[in-house]
């Protein structure tokens, strides 16, 4: 009679630790979400609009688009990186998207070219840090301004007007399907494909390994430079598709719609639990940052309070997201240290 083989046990010491690791950062998205509930709770209970059908729905679709880029944002972060331009690429897409279908393109051709426009500014920003091993934070921020100055260029001070746009795609940023808009459904299918790709495949898991050590995950064989380029390229194509539904949900646009929304969506990513320093969080984290960020703006308007009061919080929330991963951090090396030494 034959036995399975016990598996290595470093293996199962790694095994471990990641699991240690997840329980940790689980419990974080955990906390959000009961954050989340006690501040719809508190602000229905002050005003009990803010639970009807239409301030639901609202929240939902200004979600949306900030989590769909802090989907593509977080795959960026956990590999230690950033990219502060995809502001502006929301931006630029959706004013040439706009003009393109405004000049008679079809529907489908603008979404490609809009996705398109945002890949190659992706790849653009991913080739620059990846192999030409420019700090993210000067190419991305480069990138903006060069991506801002081709947006205003284009557009000359023109602006697009809803009434010259399709009727298809306007439905698409404001209809719905069983009661639920149309731009949550893409988020989230958009963030459940994401999640379970990182989640469940080898090359998935390489993002972290190269978010946790650079150099050890090379020394491992991960095609770093590859994997650097694929997340930015990722980022670039949620950013164009973002565009796009912003110049469906908005109609109305100019050439630098979503300006300074690049550290909106860092805030909702950090917020929601990817670490700033890379290789921990998940694409649900961020679009529960989002989701939070946004709420918190819908119940500060509900509750009549000041508008600095948003920025101001999302600030506070940003400082302690940050003190909470370095401290969630040190504990959980002391714990595998402990393991290690009890092993």
């Amino acid at each position: 009679m034959t036995t399975a083989a016990a598996p290595p046990e470093p293996a199962v010491r790694a095994r471990s630790a990641r699991n240690l690791v997840d329980l940790v950062f689980r419990a974080r998205e955990l906390s959000l979400v009961i954050a989340l509930a006690a501040l719809v709770a508190i602000t229905a209970g002050v005003n009990g609009n803010f639970l009807s059908g239409q301030g639901i729905e609202d929240i939902l679709l200004n979600t949306a688009i900030l989590a769909l880029l802090a989907v593509g944002q977080s795959l960026v972060v956990i590999t230690r990186n950033l990219d502060l331009s995809v502001g502006s690429v929301v931006g630029l897409v959706a004013f040439v998207t706009g003009d393109m279908l405004a000049s008679g393109w079809g529907m489908v051709p603008g979404i490609v070219l809009g996705v398109a426009i945002g890949a190659v500014c992706g790849l653009l920003n991913g080739l620059l840090v990846s192999f030409c091993r420019v700090p993210a934070l000067v190419v991305t921020l480069g990138t903006l301004y060069v991506i801002q100055g081709v947006g205003h260029f284009i557009a000359h001070g023109r602006q697009i007007n809803a009434v010259d746009l399709p009727p298809g795609l306007l439905s698409l940023g404001n209809g719905s399907v069983l009661g639920i808009p149309y731009l949550p459904l893409i988020t989230l299918v958009v963030m459940l494909a994401i999640g379970y790709y990182l989640r469940s495949y080898p090359s998935g898991r390489e993002f972290y390994a190269i978010g946790s050590s650079p150099e050890a995950a090379g020394l491992a064989g991960v095609p770093v430079r590859r994997r650097i380029l694929v997340a930015y390229l990722v980022s670039g194509c949620l950013a164009g598709l973002a565009g796009v539904l912003w110049l469906a949900r908005f109609g109305t646009v100019i050439a630098d719609s979503a300006n300074g929304w690049e550290l909106l969506v860092i805030s909702a990513v950090v917020v929601g639990g990817v670490a700033i320093t890379g290789g921990v969080g998940s694409v649900y984290g961020a679009a529960l940052g989002a989701l939070l960020l946004t709420t918190i703006g819908s119940a500060l308007v509900v509750l009549r309070v000041n508008p600095f009061w948003q920025q101001a919080i999302t600030g506070a929330l940003l400082l302690l997201a940050i003190s909470v991963d370095r401290v969630l951090a040190l504990r959980v090396a002391r714990l595998l240290r402990r393991r290690s030494r009890h092993g």
